[in-house]
């Protein structure tokens, strides 16, 4: 497997744009891999479906990264060199087993594409810095543990597509409502029962537009929407009707729906594996 593993390595470096793609090579280490550290100019680097335990600080050297793909390792943590790479543009952490985001990882100067679905995360694992990630276009973080979305994800107003299926959220921020580019949301799966009005604002109905959120407790009135289609639940949440029921809804302040209990929903690492 080495030897296999080299020949990619010695073909890469001749490449005037390389890329690397070692999916599922039984990989543990990085820095084990023969003749990485040469491949100065690395464009891309696909690390897929390994057994990959640590990423090493020393992965920052590679200035001219912009992709970086780790999906479905055994990684626990990132460093916190990855917010120091100038032109990462697009990372995928999904199927790991992070519990947290390292320290400043909202500096990250240039990145449009995070995947960070399938992993422990929730509101209290990300860094204070994680929204100034405001070239962010798409953001992918579902399969969590998220119950709460902080107010600041407002300020993430380049995003187009936001994925928060299957996690334990029990509402989100009116701030939501912020985010005018946005072209696809998924909150189905959740503890969701009502949602703001300021969400009435989105352009999220359409051919080009997706909006899911089946799988979640939602208030009577708001299930009948649904019923009928998405494009009458933006209409009712706009309405004063609901603006009403939303405002006394909230001033009551009724107890969140339970967690799911349906393990199914989140398989083992292991049984992934």
């Amino acid at each position: 497997m080495t030897s296999k593993i080299k020949k990619l390595v010695d073909e890469a470096k001749d490449s005037d744009n390389p890329e690397l793609d070692l999916v599922d090579k039984g990989i543990v280490n990085i820095l084990e891999i023969p003749g990485l550290p040469t491949l100065t100019n690395l464009n891309k680097l696909v690390l897929a479906h390994n057994k990959i335990a640590s990423v090493p600080p020393s992965i920052a050297n590679f200035l001219n990264l912009e992709t970086l793909t780790l999906f479905n390792n055994h990684i626990e943590e990132l460093p916190t060199t990855l917010s120091s790479m100038p032109k990462l543009r697009i990372l995928n952490v999904g199927m790991n087993r992070l519990n947290s985001l390292p320290r400043g990882f909202g500096a990250c100067p240039v990145l449009e594409v995070l995947d960070i679905t399938y992993n422990n995360l929730s509101e209290n694992s990300l860094p204070a810095n994680f929204f100034c990630l405001d070239t962010l276009r798409a953001l992918y973080m579902g399969d969590n543990d998220f119950e709460h979305l902080p107010p600041e994800i407002g300020r993430l107003k380049n995003l187009q597509i936001l994925v928060l299926r299957d996690n334990e959220l029990v509402d989100v921020p009116k701030e939501l409502g912020e985010l005018t580019r946005l072209r696809e949301l998924h909150i189905q799966g959740n503890r969701l029962t009502v949602l703001p009005p300021e969400l009435g604002g989105l352009d999220l109905v359409g051919s080009k537009q997706v909006f899911k959120a089946g799988g979640n407790p939602w208030v009577t009135p708001i299930a009948e929407q649904f019923q009928i289609g998405a494009s009458h639940v933006f209409d009712y949440i706009k309405s004063d009707t609901y603006k009403f029921l939303y405002g006394r809804h909230i001033s009551a302040g009724a107890a969140p729906p339970p967690k799911n209990t349906d393990k199914s929903k989140k398989i083992s690492r292991s049984q992934k594996k």
